[in-house]
Order: structure tokens, then sequence, then C-alpha cells
């Protein structure tokens, strides 16, 4: 299977997998084609081109989050695309008065962005996650420490926020920090040694592993927090 297509309804939309920030980034003109329902690749090129103005115009952020990345094209050859992630896409489609707007809504939110579900009912994602890890026979020990791992997570990621970290590479990077401190491997050398791609690493580490993790997220959470309350600079928040 080509991971680098998806499909909806029978239309191919051009995706990329970004291992830094580990999220998907979708061909804007792609799904816009879909919107609209136009079968002619240029004219959504041509809408999309009219949009994107619009949108600067009223200052809107949309366009400014979009990338540019290359993707294959119809003749074969790799080439510039502006692409989307699922949060930007979501914001765009609004834009575009379309009967096809809340199933590729939804579409998205099962292919690149499950935590829109997440983020309406937090409770889902846990069950939809417990039941996930039972499927591949994980035990309930080893189900307890994920879980227990992603909290400890959550509660880094809030204080980064908190203090103005707010970028996706820069998560990414202060993560890859903290994960060689302990495991002496980038994360995705890490990855590589498991053999993923896609794949959460942590869904695919051992009890050892996410013990280890999570004491590293702790520790780096605590030690920020002690410079924090002791006035000493916090530039050294991942070291």
């Amino acid at each position: 299977m080509d991971k680098s297509l998806a499909i909806f309804e029978g239309h191919k939309i051009r995706r990329h997998y970004d291992e830094k920030t580990e999220a998907w980034y979708f061909s804007v003109v792609d799904i816009l084609q879909v919107l609209i329902q136009q079968p002619d690749y240029q004219a959504a090129r041509n809408y999309w081109k009219v949009l994107k103005n619009r949108l600067k115009k009223e200052g809107s952020e949309t366009v400014t989050k979009c990338n540019r990345l290359k993707l294959v094209a119809e003749d074969g050859k790799m080439r510039l695309t502006d692409v989307a992630n699922p949060e930007t896409l979501l914001r765009l489609i609004q834009s575009v008065p379309s009967p096809k707007a809340e199933p590729i809504k939804l579409w998205l939110a099962k292919v690149g962005y499950e935590r829109l579900q997440d983020m309406a009912d937090p409770a889902k994602s846990l069950d939809r996650a417990r039941q996930y890890w039972q499927q591949h026979d994980r035990s309930e020990k080893w189900i307890q420490q994920r879980m227990m791992g992603q909290e400890t997570r959550n509660k880094l990621t809030d204080y980064w926020k908190n203090h103005e970290i707010t970028k996706e590479s820069e998560y990414a990077a202060l993560t890859n920090i903290i994960h060689k401190e302990w495991a002496g491997l980038t994360v995705k050398a890490h990855k590589a040694v498991k053999g993923l791609k896609s794949h959460n690493l942590r869904d695919h580490m051992s009890e050892a592993e996410l013990i280890f993790t999570a004491l590293a997220e702790m520790s780096t959470r605590q030690i920020a927090e002690t410079m924090s309350a002791t006035g000493m600079p916090e530039n050294a928040v991942a070291g």
C-alpha cells in the first residue's frame, strides 16, 4: 500500500508524513478539488490561488501555516506543492462552501487527525487507545505504564506551552534531546532500530523503555520548574 496516498470517495489525496513532527501533511489542492467537486486539477489550482489571495487580504493565518513540499505530480515528477496539516485544513475547509465539507472533516479525523475527536471527548480517546493496545496483545501492566507515561508527557508539553514553546518543530527538538539522554539515540534512530516509520514509537516500547521515558520527561519538567522558581535561566529546559 502506498502510504503517500490516501483515498477519499475514490479521490487520491497526496500526503507526506513528517518524521520530526510526527504529523501528516496533505496536498491543499487535492483537498480543494474534492470540496469544490472539480474534476479538472488545473481549475482546482486556480481556485486555490484565488482563495489564497482572498484569505491573505483578510489577514487569515491559515495561508501562512501552509507549507510547500515536493510531491509526485500527474506527470510523475516531484513538484513543489502547497500542503497543510489537518488542523490547518480544518480551518481552510470552513472557508469553502461545499456539501463535502463535513464528510471530509470526518475523513481527516480518521486518517490524520484523531485528536479532533479527542478534544471533544478525551475519555473516548483513552478508551480507543486501550482497545487498540489490547488488540495488539499488550498486558494490562504495559497499558497502565503507557497511560501513566502519556500523562507525564502531557504535563511536560503543558509546561512548554506555558513558557512560549508552541511550535511542533520546537517540541520535536526538545523531545529528541530528552530521548537521546536516556536512550543514546534520537527518536528517529530509535524508530529505525525497531523498524518503524509512521508509527508511534511509544506504542512499540517495552515496559522498561516506557519507564525510562517517563522518568526522563518528569525529571526535565521538575528541573525546569525548580530553575524557574529560583530565577535561574530556563534555556536548558531539556538538558
